[in-house]
């Protein structure tokens, strides 16, 4: 009897998983999954505590899942990626399997793992299939007409559409159940030495349920009600807008596929909805990042797409930099979304905009800077989108803002918070700030002086934003300007 093991990474789901179905393709075959802890790796990659504990907490409901399919789910810990080829073919061997499977990642140290993985199975007679998942359209199957990535995204997506209304994205079934199983469980641990979650554990499971059914559920919830209305609300944080399913999609309780899905069956039935495409695009830009990231693996090692912005003179200060970490730059926008960054693992995505553009614009502090401080923080890490929206809100990545368009942090707030519901719920120091006053506590000179008094447990804004843009354009429009000969 066939033996198969499923190598479980970033797709910690039953339904419509693709390494799964295929490792139960055969009638009569034995499956187990395994999962690997690897604590200094993911050090390594700045993986928030947050998300360890929400893996983990998927990872407990998962396993009963995959009991009910007498599919058991093992755990290997191992420090990090150099010690996976050897534990996994010493676990492969020592349960007789003749063939592992597993779904494509494409961070480059994950690809490199993977070679080494497949090269050390071989060796050992064990063959490693690698099934692309993670995309509603693969990397590497979508070109322009000269053979090369898409670095642009609407002529990305004009294609990506045109591939998903040719092959589809219907999602897969869960696999039939094992006629038996060759081995138990392991325990699955409820935390991880040297990770440290700033999330308190009751608002983690409030916010973030663990599983497959807590995704689905919230996938209909968000079809159900929310969906028609996506364009007009999604830039509003303090409404119901947006779909909060990034986490599930980062870790694969949820794939693109079942999204896509359920966007498609929503017009089906309700017609055509801006709201509805709207949400499409985003799934999309999901899927391009990861393009980027396999067309262009610089992005992977700390670089800017655009090499030309390599020599910007960033700024490194760690004080102004804390102040951003810590939500005390007197810009109440701003400060609230890192609040609930820091309360919740989880920011809304306008607002990651803003942040990141108030950082690297009228800061101009390095965007790696903020990109790692997210990663170290988001429940939803997930090193292409991250990256991308970082370089994107910087002006140094592909079909990024251009850099004289600067997000002023004041008119976003009144923009995106007009009545301050945001602002309040997360900097109760300002609970009491009249509306008029809620994006600017402090006013302008000279009624300034009496309102920094009446709020002063609220800081001063640390920049002016009109001074800081001059600077930041003269930046960017040196770059412009040809090197002088020595």
């Amino acid at each position: 009897m066939s033996r198969y093991l499923v190598w479980l990474r970033a797709d910690l789901r039953s339904i419509d998983n693709t390494a799964l179905l295929a490792a139960c393709k055969e009638k009569d075959a034995e499956v187990a999954c395994v999962y690997a802890i690897t604590p200094q790796q993911w050090q390594a990659h700045d993986v928030a505590g947050v998300r360890v504990d929400f893996e983990l907490r998927t990872l407990a409901v998962l396993q009963k899942t995959l009991a009910t399919l007498n599919i058991p789910l093992l755990i290997l810990d191992v420090p990090d990626f150099k010690g996976l080829p050897k534990a996994l073919a010493e676990l492969a061997q020592q349960h007789r399997i003749s063939a592992v499977h597993a779904n494509r990642q494409y961070e480059f140290n994950e690809t490199v793992r993977d070679d080494a993985v497949a090269s050390v199975l071989e060796n050992s007679g064990i063959t490693l299939t690698l099934h692309h998942d993670q995309c509603a359209v693969p990397p590497g199957t979508l070109f322009k007409n000269d053979g090369g990535f898409y670095s642009v995204f609407t002529p990305f997506k004009r294609m990506w559409l045109a591939r998903l209304a040719t092959a589809g994205c219907q999602p897969q079934p869960a696999p039939q159940k094992r006629p038996g199983k060759f081995t138990e469980s392991d325990a699955i641990p409820d935390k991880v030495a040297g990770f440290f979650s700033h999330v308190k554990p009751e608002t983690a499971r409030t916010w973030w349920p663990a599983g497959e059914t807590a995704a689905l559920n919230r996938l209909a919830d968000f079809s159900a009600k929310h969906l028609n209305d996506y364009l007009d609300k999604r830039d509003l944080p303090a409404e119901e807008g947006v779909s909060r399913l990034s986490p599930y999609l980062a870790i694969g309780t949820l794939s693109p596929r079942q999204c896509l899905n359920a966007a498609f069956n929503h017009r089906a039935r309700h017609g055509e909805s801006a709201g509805v495409d709207q949400w499409i695009a985003e799934i999309g830009w999901r899927d391009f990042y990861k393009h980027v990231m396999v067309g262009w693996p610089r992005v992977c090692k700390h670089r800017p797409f655009k090499l030309e912005t390599d020599p910007l003179p960033w700024r490194h200060d760690e004080k102004e930099f804390r102040q951003w970490c810590e939500g005390r730059t007197g810009f109440p926008l701003v400060d609230a979304a890192m609040r609930q960054l820091q309360q919740t693992g989880w920011m809304h995505n306008r607002l990651r905009m803003v942040v990141a553009m108030f950082l690297t614009k009228d800061l101009f502090i390095d965007w790696r800077w903020g990109e790692k401080f997210f990663m170290q923080h988001l429940i939803d890490g997930d090193l292409s989108a991250n990256n991308g929206g970082w370089q994107w809100s910087a002006s140094t990545g592909n079909d990024a803002v251009p850099y004289f368009r600067i997000f002023n942090p004041v008119s976003q707030g009144r923009k995106c918070d007009p009545q301050g519901h945001f602002i309040r719920q997360y900097l109760p120091e300002l609970s009491t700030v009249p509306t008029p006053s809620i994006h600017e506590p402090h006013g302008h000179e000279p009624e300034g002086k009496a309102q920094a008094i009446l709020f002063s447990g609220y800081p001063l804004p640390m920049v002016d934003h009109r001074m800081a843009r001059d600077r930041v354009l003269a930046h960017f429009k040196d770059l412009k300007s040809p090197p002088a000969r020595l």
